[in-house]
């Protein structure tokens, strides 16, 4: 059998990409829906073989699954060590599932908010009898070939930067830093969580030249795609305007600078909470150094609204700050990121709302610009569906075990914004609650952008108006 020409190929390849362009705009919940079943499935199957664990025990169905659905959903729950549980086979795997899982959120989230933008910009220029409902393979190939390429790029920095410390600091050999070092750098900017060490970072906890290229991989992955695009962008605009090529204005998008404005507020807020509330506690930060605290707080702070990566005892922290680490983790990062969450667009619109409201503003404005009804509506549907997908969870699960409400609730939170952190007791459950959080992980993932996008390319306007009434609030 001959193979296929070049030619032949890419026209091959042209078939297929305008066969997805077409049942993605057509069904995108079903095709996101399938694709991500398909990818666990796969996982599952792959895990269950014996060459997958380091023993002589195969995993169980429970075992491979949570820990396929936990890979492929960026979350990094586990129920069995993954260093030690799982052999190198195993190891790559996983690693093959959560890569595929942040490129696959990135890619999809981002083609979903051009394909909104797209109807949006139809309807607003009144030439719905001319509307494309097909995005184009040009448009399609861009994004995806920008997510892979970004992606790639900084996980590769990333692995350099962890291969190197590893080998001078920890490693016997290159080839065990090499294997460490990749690992865990595509495990930091697909926002993972998962580690080949039982205590995540917390060995390293003293060490910036780990711990601070393992921040600036999450924060970038938990950012967003479409961020991260424009800046690099503007930058180049900024090169090309310096070497005197060209000159153009430049203008910032809402989101751009919702989504960086919200980044940092919530940092900040992350990383002074931490290391107040943890500073003097004798099981977590008391013992470390300054400068370890510094660390240690700065990357639990950041921590919770991206990764399952940990410095200190999560279940040993205060109360105050598991319930900082709770609010943290349900907002999440930015949209089309490989972070979980409502996302911080979400939770900073609704922000502005209120802060309309309080002033007795008919209209919300943010940042120069007028917020449109609909999205205000899809942003409080997005967070309310989501604390019923919380309050669900957690009730039944506190059903099956016997756990302090805290941590069930921290554990679901975990799941659902699909973080990792744990509180310790996701390997206590039963297995029917287990397979609870795996549902929880599945709808975390998927759930917030097909829900946010449906509702923006569903929208239909109203022929008619009932008679206003006021009822009575609060």
């Amino acid at each position: 059998m001959t193979a296929p020409e070049p030619s032949e190929l890419r026209t091959r390849i042209r078939v297929r990409m305008a066969r997805f362009a077409g049942a993605f705009v057509k069904y995108p919940a079903r095709v996101i829906v399938a694709g991500y079943l398909a990818v666990i499935l796969l996982g599952t199957a792959l895990l269950s073989l014996p060459a997958a664990t380091a023993g002589q025990e195969r995993a169980t169905v429970v075992e491979a699954l949570f820990t396929a659905t936990s890979a492929a959903c960026i979350t990094g729950l586990v129920v069995v060590d993954t260093g030690t549980f799982w052999a190198p086979f195993g190891h790559w795997v996983i690693v093959g599932l959560f890569q595929i899982g942040g490129l696959g959120i990135m890619t999809v989230a981002s083609l979903l908010g051009l394909l909104v933008a797209r109807r949006m910009g139809m309807r607003m220029q009144l030439i719905a009898h001319t509307e494309q409902k097909n995005l184009r393979l040009g448009e399609i190939g861009r994004v995806v070939t920008g997510v892979v390429k970004m992606s790639l790029l900084i996980e590769a920095i990333t692995a350099v930067f962890l291969v190197t410390r590893y080998y001078v600091a920890y490693a016997d050999s290159f080839g065990e830093a090499a294997y460490w070092g990749v690992f865990h750098a595509i495990s930091a900017f697909n926002s993972a969580g998962f580690a080949l060490q039982s205590d995540s970072m917390m060995s390293y906890v003293g060490d910036p030249l780990i711990l601070i290229p393992v921040i600036v991989a999450f924060t970038l992955g938990a950012i967003g795609f479409p961020v991260i695009f424009e800046v690099t962008r503007h930058v180049r605009q900024q090169v090309r305007e310096a070497r005197g090529e060209e000159k153009s204005a430049r203008h910032w998008t809402v989101h751009t600078k919702i989504t960086i404005l919200a980044h940092g507020v919530l940092g900040v807020v992350g990383m002074t909470s931490v290391i107040m509330f943890e500073w003097a506690n004798p099981s977590t930060m008391g013992p470390l150094s300054t400068m370890e605290k510094l660390l240690a707080g700065a990357f639990q702070g950041l921590a919770p609204r991206s990764i399952g990566f940990n410095t200190i005892e999560t279940g040993d922290m205060n109360a105050a700050t598991v319930l900082i680490t709770d609010v943290l983790m349900f907002i999440g990062g930015g949209s089309a990121s490989t972070a979980g969450g409502i996302k911080v667009t979400t939770f900073a619109l609704l922000g502005f709302v209120i802060l309309a409201e309080l002033r007795g503003q008919p209209t919300v404005h943010v940042m120069g610009r007028k917020l449109a009804d609909t999205v205000q509506r899809q942003a409080l549907t997005v967070a309310l569906l989501s604390i019923a997908a919380v309050m669900g969870g957690t009730i039944i699960i506190s059903s099956m075990a016997n756990h302090e409400l805290d941590r069930v609730l921290f554990e679901v939170i975990s799941a659902f914004c699909t973080v990792g952190l744990s509180m310790g007791i996701t390997d206590e459950l039963p297995p029917l609650a287990q397979l609870v959080l795996v549902v929880l992980m599945f709808a975390g993932r998927i759930g917030p952008i097909i829900l946010a996008s449906a509702l923006a390319l569903q929208e239909r306007p109203r022929r008619y108006e009932l008679p206003e009434e006021r009822p009575i609030v609060g």
